[in-house]
């Protein structure tokens, strides 16, 4: 690995040494400025292999027609100096921690849950362009194979039970994806073959389709008579908001979360893809 790549992206040598050669940079512009709010939060740019690979995960993103704008809410979880820098967003609100340390952060695995510490992503069903679109991803690794979690999601009971969770429960166990209101109707569910590490994943496109996801593949679909409704009630990871407190944490390692619209089987797998290549980029690189 060379010096110059060693560098922060913004260094004047960042490109490389006069007469030495010369390295791709960051050109895309989102990636921009959301590399400059990392910066910011960590006091330092982030080397310029981190940067290239922030790039390239936003050109991948945008290549895929509609994905790049379905992300309403994310945050790359590692690649970022400090935790403090991993939650910057890099859309929507910044999340509030609630319990997560420095300690609980790598640069190239992303943040450990412990079981009791989950993010509040200050967002609600507002941020959906519809009742009946909205997807959640999350990349990582440690997913359990067995008992109850949840990686992100909201339970409101107030408002016509609106339920909005991706999770696994015991006994079976089972991962599944509720989207909807009441507790009626059909779910995404999967019983065998869980993903340990990868994505996992879960999209609603209609009001009678839902979709739930391992490593980008299709691993269920299924149709429900119930629609989702409003919520004032805001989304937590490593964790679901049920009725304002914190349930079933998981004590997983997430590098990326994603929560937004709707997305189609092919823009699934091509997040999957594009984020697997953004964390080997940024493990290759620190």
């Amino acid at each position: 690995m060379s010096l110059a790549s060693r560098l922060p992206y913004d260094h004047p040598y960042a490109g490389g040494y006069p007469g030495i050669g010369s390295q791709p940079l960051p050109t895309d512009a989102d990636a921009l400025d959301y590399l400059s709010r990392v910066k910011a939060a960590d006091g330092a740019g982030v080397e310029v292999g981190v940067a290239t690979a922030v790039d390239a995960f936003f050109g991948a993103l945008k290549a895929t027609p509609g994905l790049f704008d379905a992300i309403k809410a994310s945050c790359v979880l590692c690649g970022a100096r400090t935790i403090t820098g991993a939650l910057v967003p890099l859309a929507g609100d910044a999340p509030t921690s609630n319990g997560f340390v420095s300690g609980d952060y790598s640069r190239t695995d992303g943040i450990t849950g412990d079981g009791t510490s989950y993010l509040d992503t200050n967002q609600n069903t507002s941020l959906f362009a519809a009742a009946t679109s909205r997807h959640h991803f999350v990349f990582g690794s440690g997913f359990a194979v067995s008992g109850s979690f949840a990686f992100s999601g909201l339970y409101d009971s107030s408002s016509a039970a609106t339920i909005e969770i991706l999770n696994e429960i015991d006994p079976g166990p089972i991962r599944q994806y509720r989207s909807g209101s009441g507790v009626g109707g059909n779910y995404p569910v999967i019983s065998s073959g869980f993903t340990e590490s990868g994505s996992v994943s879960a999209s609603r496109v209609s009001s009678t389709s839902a979709s739930l996801y391992q490593n980008g593949a299709n691993v269920n679909e299924s149709t429900s008579n119930v629609t989702p409704l409003a919520s004032s009630l805001t989304f937590y990871v490593f964790a679901v908001n049920i009725n304002g407190s914190p349930v079933g944490p998981t004590n997983s390692t997430l590098q990326f979360w994603s929560i937004g619209d709707g997305l189609d089987d092919t823009q699934m797998l091509a997040f999957h893809t594009a984020a697997t290549n953004l964390i080997t980029a940024i493990g290759e690189a620190l």
